[in-house]
């Protein structure tokens, strides 16, 4: 179990790093953060970071399909020590998704994202494959 607490810790921490790295991005290319308006600010960005932006995006929403995967093999009763392996991967996965996104290495940056939507897709088989 702690290895999926400590999963969802860490998903929930890659979100605001890119951010982060949208602010230096934002300091780089604008000569200053907008917290006023940072929305704003960030469709002005181009090239990294535009991207980091986007990783950002990208992260929530990994974050929201994962957080379901993982609540549907513990509502389904899978053993979730089974899974800590895979788990371990997909955290690993999201974070090279990061860089590769940010540095335009598209299609790495797609086989990441396939792997790691994939690890979920398969979490909600067992789920399913249980009942």
């Amino acid at each position: 179990m702690n290895t999926i607490i400590s999963s969802l810790l860490i998903l929930c921490i890659l979100p605001i790093v890119c951010s982060w790295i949208g602010g230096y991005y934002r300091q780089q290319q604008l000569g200053s953060v907008d917290n006023k308006e940072p929305r704003n600010q960030w469709q002005q960005l181009t090239g990294p970071g535009a991207r980091a932006v986007a990783a950002q995006g990208n992260s929530w929403e990994a974050l929201a399909v994962y957080s379901a995967a993982i609540l549907a093999l513990f509502v389904g009763g899978v053993d979730l020590r089974s899974v800590s392996t895979l788990v371990m991967v997909f955290i690993a996965l999201r974070i090279a998704y990061i860089p590769a996104y940010i540095g335009n290495v598209d299609k790495l940056r797609s086989l990441l994202f396939l792997g790691s939507y994939g690890i979920c897709m398969y979490f909600f088989y067992l789920a399913l494959s249980t009942n």
